[in-house]
Parts: C-alpha cells; structure tokens; sequence
C-alpha cells in the first residue's frame, strides 16, 4: 500500500479516551490544551491514516497487545508488546496492523488548540 492510499484510508480503528486532564490551570499559557490518554484498538487488517504528523501535539505510545508497524521516512518498523514510538514535530506516520490479532495500543499526548 502506498502513502497515496493510506491517506485516504482509516478503517478497523477504535479510539477511546481513557481520561484527560485540563493543562490551563497549572501552566499558563496551555490554556486549551490537555493531557489525554487513550486506547487504540486496530483490528487484524486495519489502518490508522491518513498520513499525519504531530506538529503541537506531542506524545507517546506503549503496545499493550499485537504487532502496530509505523511507517515513516519509507521505513516499517513494527511494534511489539511493550514501549512504543515517540512522537514528536518531527514525525508524519501512518500505523497499520499486518497480524492476525488485534493490537491495542495506550497513548498519551498534548492535544487541544489543533
């Protein structure tokens, strides 16, 4: 698959917000921004596009179950059970799921004023 496809494809993806907190309050200058984390589940199959970046909106990921491959600069690198990838302003990625089961993912990042 291409980067041309995955950028108009998203399917077999739950995202759930596990909880979030309001970063206003205790740094100025972050009002509209929060912490969130979240559980991602991609289904056998499944791809999280379009291609994106994280420009303001750093984070992290920790693979609870599954295989996620992250495409990024041409390069696959798949992720196992355990810590994951940064993700900083200098990443654009793509993941998918080439296993047989689901893989789920936890991640944490600074959303908000996007």
């Amino acid at each position: 698959m291409s980067d041309d496809d995955v950028a108009r494809a998203k399917n077999g993806v739950k995202v759930e917000l596990l909880t979030s907190v309001d970063l206003g309050p205790d740094f100025p200058g972050l009002g509209g921004r929060e912490l969130r984390m979240r559980r991602v589940t991609l289904e056998p199959g499944a791809v999280f596009g379009p291609v994106h970046d994280h420009k303001g909106r750093p984070g992290t990921v920790y693979v609870l179950q599954g295989t996620i491959t992250d495409h990024r600069d041409g390069i696959a690198t798949e992720y196992g059970p355990g810590v994951g990838w940064p993700e900083d302003r200098d990443t654009v990625h793509w993941l998918e799921n080439r296993g047989s089961v689901p893989a789920v993912e936890i991640s944490v990042d600074i959303a908000g004023d996007e």
